[in-house]
């Protein structure tokens, strides 16, 4: 299984394993497997969402799709497919409430790197980078930051994104253009100054 229903991306560590026979067997991994990954679970959940009434419901929502999931085929590594599972759920939230605060992705973004065992200076670097392009998206003028949100952070095309700010395609080309070498010349100034130097 190599991609799932919702976004193709839960199928990341869903090769390899032999499908389990018979519900026994799904469940004796799921109990055996799963279930002990809730404190970790639980604790990313805490982490990435801010509304905590949810946070049950998500851990439920969680638990479905992996155990659908498992029914097809083992994943190869169950922590990191459950975690996977719970920040593409958390993804698509978002996405359905057209709700992207860049501090949840750093956050989502950040722990996803962490499954696969960074140091804590690479999660600090990260964070810090993070910090460093939402101050220079707070400096661009208004219109350009909402083109360069729509279509980078939102993942909007060109014509939804005239569509959204109710401007023509070659207008959102325009504040994207403006927008994205503000927001190199904020973040790089200097080292794009000194990289031109003979």
């Amino acid at each position: 299984m190599n991609k799932s229903p919702d976004n193709g991306r839960e199928g990341e560590g869903m090769r390899g394993k032999p499908m389990p026979s018979g519900a026994q067997g799904l469940a004796g991994w799921f109990i055996g497997e799963v279930l002990p990954l809730e404190p970790i679970l639980m604790q990313f959940l805490h982490r990435n969402w801010r509304n905590q009434s949810d946070i049950v419901d998500l851990r439920q929502e969680v638990y479905a799709r992996v155990w659908s999931a498992a029914r097809k085929e083992l994943p190869q590594h169950t922590k990191r497919f459950v975690l996977t599972t719970a920040r593409n759920l958390i993804i698509n939230r978002l996405r359905d409430e057209h709700v992207v605060p860049i501090e949840v992705i750093a956050d989502v973004d950040a722990l996803g790197a962490a499954m696969d065992a960074p140091g804590v200076d690479q999660a600090v670097i990260a964070r810090d980078e993070l910090r460093r392009l939402q101050g220079a998206l707070d400096q661009l003028p208004p219109r350009c930051r909402e083109a360069v949100v729509l279509a980078h952070v939102e993942g909007l095309a060109g014509h939804e994104i005239a569509q959204r700010m109710n401007i023509s395609r070659p207008t959102v080309s325009v504040h994207l253009a403006q927008g994205l070498r503000a927001l190199t010349s904020i973040m790089y100034g200097e080292d794009v100054a000194r990289e031109k130097k003979p």
